[in-house]
């Protein structure tokens, strides 16, 4: 992904959901005053066979904002503490959604540290899909918000798009259904990118 512009992100998310996930890396994300650069996603397919993903079984009132359009959010609760965020993909009426599960902090440091007063690195303040929304302040006020346009959270292109040999690829985590599915992406070397556990048993439902 070379020279992409905000335009060229919503053709990037309005299509199948894998290069979709590729291309969200290096992108920013900004809510509250606080910038992150997305350095590890997940893929989740809809109703086409794919069992790990919230849309698996159908259109319902918590996964209705997957069936589109693409580049809103999707948020949900999970472990019953924890808010998670999806940027959505793909044509309208064919769910799919990419989980963002790390980033480094870019703008608002000390905002994103205030945050998470505990946190002693910073490479953890967004180390995680729970721990990025909880340093940007995402919640399920969050829900359906368009990210590409000019609300109050906002996704943006990569400063530098990310080389495609920098881009890694491996089984995603928490999930029984399809967990070896090589469908979460990181950026290679960067502290930022969680640790990789092997599926618990336990549905991302």
């Amino acid at each position: 992904m070379t020279g992409v512009d905000l335009a060229g992100l919503a053709d990037l998310l309005a299509g199948p959901v894998v290069p979709a996930a590729r291309g969200l890396l290096g992108c920013r994300l900004s809510a509250n005053g606080i910038t992150v650069r997305i350095t590890e996603v997940e893929a989740y397919a809809g109703t086409a066979g794919d069992p790990a993903s919230h849309a698996h079984r159908g259109r319902t009132p918590r996964n209705s904002v997957m069936f589109g359009p693409a580049g809103h959010a999707y948020v949900y609760f999970t472990y019953g503490m924890h808010w998670c965020m999806n940027v959505v993909t793909g044509p309208d009426g064919e769910a799919s959604a990419v989980l963002l599960r790390a980033g480094g902090v870019v703008d608002g440091l000390d905002a994103a540290r205030a945050r998470r007063p505990a946190v002693r690195r910073d490479v953890d303040l967004a180390r995680g899909p729970a721990r990025l929304c909880a340093a940007l302040g995402i919640d399920r006020s969050v829900y359906g918000l368009d990210l590409l346009g000019e609300g109050p959270v906002r996704l943006g292109p990569a400063v530098a798009p990310v080389p495609e040999a920098m881009i890694e690829a491996g089984p995603r985590v928490g999930v029984t259904g399809a967990h070896d599915v090589p469908w979460r992406f990181w950026i290679a070397g960067d502290p930022t990118v969680s640790a990789y556990r092997r599926h618990v048993p336990r549905s991302r439902r």
